[in-house]
């Protein structure tokens, strides 16, 4: 399993990958992984998620960029000491890969910014890197 953790402007955003070896198929190119995400608000302001943005780089060099409103179809507002869990997947060419990123945040107050995703492992179990 890998993990990840950052936090920006009272946004703390922590990440833990594990490979499902049950969706994956080596012969067919296809490593399947999914990522369990927690955001918390650790700040004094309200904040509200708009869009993702991910970088995917694969154990080849190939990079995949995704950008999108919200994430699972939500765009949560977070008080102060709240948090919001959610669980995605990823497919890759490669047994080993990489993710990180960012979601654009807005407070209450107007202001924007980006919570950064800090970079976390895709990784088969046993896979050299």
């Amino acid at each position: 399993m890998n993990t990840s953790e950052a936090t920006t402007r009272g946004v703390r955003v922590e990440v833990r990958s594990h490979y499902l070896r049950e969706k994956s198929n080596p012969a067919q190119h296809q490593w399947f992984f999914a990522y369990d995400i927690r955001i918390s608000n650790v700040g004094s302001d309200i904040v509200q998620l708009l869009n993702r943005h991910w970088i995917i780089t694969d154990a080849n060099g190939h990079v995949e960029e995704v950008r999108g409103p919200g994430v699972v179809g939500d765009q949560p507002v977070l008080a102060p000491g709240e948090s919001y869990e959610y669980t995605s997947f990823c497919p890759l060419a490669t047994p080993f890969g990489t993710m990180e990123g960012s979601y654009q945040m807005v407070t209450d107050g107007g202001a924007s910014f980006l919570a950064t995703i800090a970079q976390f492992a895709l990784s088969e179990p046993m896979t050299v890197n």
